[in-house]
């Protein structure tokens, strides 16, 4: 019986053209990024410009992100950066939660919250962020009202790594699993 999976082309290198063209849009993002930590924003976001176009679709949301985190770091301080939706300012915290910039970050969830009571995301971003620092209680309290605001989060906490911290808390446990 023959291999049922269609081969991929190969070039006289050895590789198809579709991993060559993805290896080297994977080494253009990982130099762009390289520019945005050392705090080259401007050449980091040149970078990322030119990149989107063409970037794969799994890289081109974060790509989109990394331009707005430059775009706000030349702007200025954070806090009296301007963002055109919730979601941009939600995509910025999530950067500087990557960062490991925290305090930062909250800032950013609780602008969101401030003006959206209803803004199921920044609570979860805000339970990720408290799981991510240590602060039980405050994941507990934020992932509650992120499940209440959006059954679905409960869904998506339950595989989200950011909260392996949590795994062995019983009250996280009956949380995400009020079923058992």
């Amino acid at each position: 019986m023959k291999n049922a999976t269609a081969k991929r082309p190969r070039t006289l290198a050895g590789t198809s053209p579709v991993d060559a063209a993805r290896t080297q849009t994977l080494a253009q993002y990982e130099a762009a990024l390289r520019l945005l930590q050392e705090g080259k924003f401007e050449k980091a976001h040149a970078a990322f410009s030119q990149m989107l176009a063409a970037a794969p679709p799994d890289l081109a949301e974060r790509i989109r992100m990394y331009i707005n985190a430059c775009l706000q770091q030349q702007a200025g301080k954070a806090s009296a950066a301007k963002f055109a939706t919730p979601e941009e300012r939600y995509d910025y915290a999530v950067s500087l939660l990557n960062e490991g910039l925290y305090d930062d970050a909250r800032a950013q969830l609780k602008q969101i919250v401030s003006a959206n009571a209803q803004a199921d995301y920044a609570f979860y971003g805000l339970a990720v962020l408290a799981s991510m620092t240590g602060d039980s209680q405050t994941c507990l309290e934020q992932l509650t009202e992120a499940i209440r605001l959006s059954p679905q989060n409960r869904i998506q906490a339950r595989a989200d790594s950011d909260f392996q911290d949590m795994a062995d808390d019983p009250r996280f446990t009956e949380l995400l699993y009020p079923e058992i």
